[in-house]
């Protein structure tokens, strides 16, 4: 199978995890399919191909409603890559929410996905969180299932560091291809890691060093979960430093001729790692104003990138 244009590129992935109404046991109806269709159309229309799901958003429901589109749509799964994660169980009242990577669980969640999406088969299953509890062997042996069974494509994780990426990977006879993160201009830890070390500031953070790294030269796509920062820097910043990015993104936009949310994705893309965004907003014309992001390679200078970098910081680099 060819490498999969997203891993080299850096081009966005859709995000579903607002489609499907409410997170409460309410079933979807028409309004929620009707509202799916939306952001998928606008979506598609930019440029989009990669969708991007987890059998836990909307208890369900997120995969359900996509299910619903590609029913309807007899054409459209093949235009698209189909991209799942398994691993987190929520609280349901009797159990705690809990990560499960228990061979049996994985396969059957995967099932499940399967049966929710109304597909045969899942280009990029993710594994979701790690387990503690997780026996590397027990993980690989269920991926290998999967595969062998032609239910699952290409495997990756997510929210994983090296260190657990590599543990996995030497048991595993297929490529691991993607690691999702959290990374936005507001959520800079995976940048700031590496030149924050050796000073006051650094030893607060958290970020698996070496990371991107690994990833890059084991040519593992490094997908950006929350790209957008949930809207702080393109109409609802909440610091005086997000109020200073805000006018430094607005400004940059304009002056390029784009919207305020392709700059902010451009500045993950202008990293080296080749940062594959997930744009996660289900507003079909938010969805639009990234156009320029899936279009057009990056055009953010080094002085307007460590600018905008600053700028969210609030304080100088050390």
């Amino acid at each position: 199978m060819t490498k999969d244009a997203n891993a080299s590129t850096g081009r966005p992935l859709y995000g579903c995890m607002g489609l499907g109404g409410t997170w409460g046991p309410e079933p979807y109806g028409a309004a929620e399919i009707a509202a799916a269709e939306a952001a998928v159309t606008a979506a598609l229309e930019i440029g989009i191909t990669t969708f991007d799901h987890a059998d836990i958003y909307r208890h369900g429901k997120s995969e359900a409603v996509f299910g619903e589109l590609l029913a309807r749509d007899a054409g459209l799964r093949a235009r698209i890559t189909l991209q799942t994660k398994c691993g987190i169980r929520l609280a349901d009242g009797t159990h705690p929410g809990m990560y499960d990577l228990r061979g049996k669980s994985v396969l059957r969640r995967v099932e499940e996905s399967l049966v929710r999406l109304r597909t045969d088969v899942i280009d990029v299953l993710l594994l979701h969180r790690p387990d503690p509890l997780a026996d590397p062997d027990d993980v690989a042996e269920a991926l290998h299932s999967l595969h062998a069974q032609g239910l699952v494509r290409r495997f990756g994780v997510s929210n994983m560091g090296a260190v657990q990426i590599a543990a996995l990977q030497s048991r595993l006879g297929l490529p691991l291809v993607a690691n999702q993160l959290e990374m936005s201009l507001h959520k800079r830890d995976w940048v700031e890691a590496g030149v924050l070390l050796n000073t006051p500031e650094g030893a607060a953070g958290g970020f698996p060093h070496g990371t991107l790294e690994h990833c890059r030269d084991q040519d593992i796509q490094v997908q950006a979960w929350g790209a957008l920062a949930q809207g702080r820097f393109t109409g609802r910043p909440t610091t005086p430093q997000d109020q200073s990015a805000a006018e430094l993104l607005a400004a940059l936009a304009e002056r390029k001729q784009v919207a305020p949310e392709t700059v902010l994705l451009w500045w993950l893309q202008r990293h080296p790692a080749g940062i594959a965004p997930v744009i996660g907003t289900s507003d079909p014309g938010r969805i639009r104003a990234c156009r320029d992001a899936v279009g057009r390679p990056p055009e953010l200078d080094h002085e307007e990138w460590y600018a905008l970098w600053v700028a969210a910081r609030g304080k100088p680099l050390p």
